[in-house]
């Protein structure tokens, strides 16, 4: 078996230019996730909990906060993009593209857009990764770019 079949040991020989990744599983996402998030974070805007001043807004209901779906999408990536990493680098050209609602389902996906071997250490190297995430009717929430420095294989 190859790293490339092995989430959490994948090395910079399996990012090649172009390859897709199709993240499992999905996140629908729940009142509580959305709760704690803002809780945890101290983000106290009304639009992310309280439904009768969520009603008087653009949206109608309560809106899940944005980090929130920035933080659960780059999770769902993990396994696929960054378990074996040295280190995050850079988030980039981060968009929210629709709102996202208590109730939707995420899904996530990523395309390997460059690959640059360090030219100072040669067991590792850089990743541009290019993600979107998309809710239960197939409607674009959520892209951006993000550089991972990846060791290479010792093989």
């Amino acid at each position: 078996m190859t790293t490339t079949d092995q989430p959490y040991r994948r090395t910079l020989e399996d990012f090649p230019v172009g390859r897709e990744f199709e993240h499992w599983p999905g996140k629908t996402v729940t009142e509580s996730d959305n709760n704690l998030f803002c809780l945890l974070t101290m983000n106290h805007h009304p639009l992310h909990s309280d439904a009768e001043f969520a009603k008087t807004q653009q949206h109608g209901r309560i809106v899940v906060a944005g980090t929130y779906v920035l933080s659960l999408v780059v999770g769902m990536t993990v396994p696929d993009i960054s378990g074996s990493s040295i280190a995050n680098l850079e988030f980039e050209k981060v968009v929210h593209h629709a709102p996202v609602f208590i109730g939707d389902t995420l899904r996530a996906r990523s395309r390997v857009i460059a690959v640059k071997p360090s030219k100072t250490k040669s067991d590792r190297g850089m990743v541009t990764i290019e993600t979107v995430a998309l809710n239960q009717h197939g409607e674009k929430v959520l892209s951006l770019r993000r550089k991972v420095l990846i060791p290479r294989s010792s093989g």
